[in-house]
């Protein structure tokens, strides 16, 4: 943490370092595993600051430029405050209202993934008044998995994608709908696979499925979105997973199923947020106590859920580990934050350096699903300090504000 030491007393805990040199070696590691040609959309969800969106963009240099995969107004909004152009972003989601899709639109928006008959209606209808012909991927909840390891999502019950089977049945009415174009398909059967054996099965097992819906149904594919599962620990050390197979098991697979895909028919895309920002965050956190209670140790960050939630209340993710130079010697104990709620735990029972109050700790790997996904407004704390640095150059400092604005009403209802 020593490089981090003088940024901590500086700009205080809780806060988040971003370097910009390792999300730039990400994307150059991710687009080199993948096929030539291959498009990818960074999913801005995994984190949306600006500096970082924008370093995962800037790549038309080398060949690796991503996109963006977005799934609100607000991230649109983001999106292009970084430089992604709306015309080649990803609008996701199964919840897209029609205000959020006349904004899209407007904005430039033309491509959309849609999870059900309803949806494609919606964007139909949305374009229609904007004199439009919009496109639509089709998201496909397969019947099955073709991997074992990983997030699942897909091959069970789900507000996400139109079930396999049920395609037959909606298709004839997805093509009379107005306003829309069904342009290809979208799958994203799972998350954060570590084994690249498993990682090559469900994009084999995707292709086949792929390539059996466009056969069948006669659906020509314009686009094929693969989805992602590109691994990459959370606030754990480690490093990103790494796919040196993956390419070429990725080209004899398309050349098998989808042989025009060389001349980009269909263009193939995948989907990534968690392998390209992960590895860049570090999360400084202050020591403000440490506690004995009933022979069990609990070390009082001042940082919690609400700065590192991190999905926690899928209770996923955890436990966090953290790091302090100079102490080689470790206890067992349990990481918990400053909030009034015994749900505020980073760790239980994990190993940490012997700690004392005022120490700073690191935990690592912290740049994706951090500050965004986390407990921002819960007790009214300030949200931690952003910082991007490359090397020792600081790039931006800043923090998110919220605040409570009016909406125009009338005195009575």
């Amino acid at each position: 943490m020593n490089r981090y030491a003088e940024l901590a007393e500086r700009f205080g805990t809780p806060l988040y370092v971003y370097d910009l040199d390792e999300v730039e070696a990400a994307r150059a590691e991710l687009f080199e595993a993948l096929p030539e040609g291959s498009h990818v959309y960074y999913a801005l969800k995994a984190n949306p600051h600006p500096d970082i969106a924008r370093a995962v963009r800037e790549g038309a240099g080398d060949g690796a430029a991503c996109r963006a995969e977005i799934s609100s107004g607000g991230e649109l909004a983001a999106a292009m405050e970084a430089g992604f152009d709306p015309a080649d972003c990803l609008y996701t989601g199964p919840g897209k209202t029609t205000a959020e899709l006349e904004d899209a639109l407007t904005a430039g928006v033309r491509t959309f993934s849609t999870d059900s008959v309803t949806d494609v209606r919606r964007v139909g209808a949305a374009a229609v008044r904007h004199g439009l012909v919009a496109d639509c991927l089709l998201r496909v909840n397969g019947a099955q998995a073709g991997a074992t390891t990983g997030i699942r999502m897909t091959g069970r019950p789900s507000q996400f994608g139109f079930d396999i089977e049920q395609l037959p049945e909606a298709l004839p009415e997805l093509r009379r709908t107005e306003g829309v174009r069904p342009a290809g398909l979208h799958f994203f059967p799972l998350s954060n696979a570590e084994d690249e054996a498993g990682l090559i099965g469900e994009f084999a097992h995707t292709l086949v499925q792929a390539a059996t819906i466009e056969e069948e149904l006669d659906l020509p594919l314009t686009v094929l979105d693969l989805g992602g599962g590109f691994a990459a620990p959370y606030g754990v050390p480690g490093a990103r997973s790494s796919y040196p197979k993956l390419r070429a098991e990725l080209r004899s697979l398309l050349d098998t199923h989808l042989p025009g895909w060389r001349d980009g028919a269909p263009a193939v895309a995948f989907e990534s947020g968690r392998y390209l920002v992960a590895c860049a965050g570090t999360l400084l956190l202050g020591v403000t106590n440490v506690k004995e209670s009933r022979a069990r140790t609990f070390v009082v960050l001042d940082g919690g859920i609400n700065a590192f939630g991190g999905l926690s209340g899928l209770g996923r993710l955890l436990p966090a580990a953290v790091g302090l130079d100079g102490a080689p010697s470790v206890t067992t104990a349990s990481l918990v934050g400053p909030l009034c709620t015994p749900g505020d735990v980073l760790g239980r029972e994990v190993d940490v350096p012997l700690l004392r109050p005022g120490d700073v700790v690191a935990v690592p790997n912290a740049g994706a699903y951090g500050v965004s996904a986390s407990l921002l407004a819960f007790l009214g704390r300030p949200a931690p300090a952003e910082v991007v640095v490359r090397g020792r150059e600081i790039v931006s400092a800043s923090r998110l504000e919220y605040r409570r604005s009016p909406l125009p009403t009338e005195p009575t209802w």
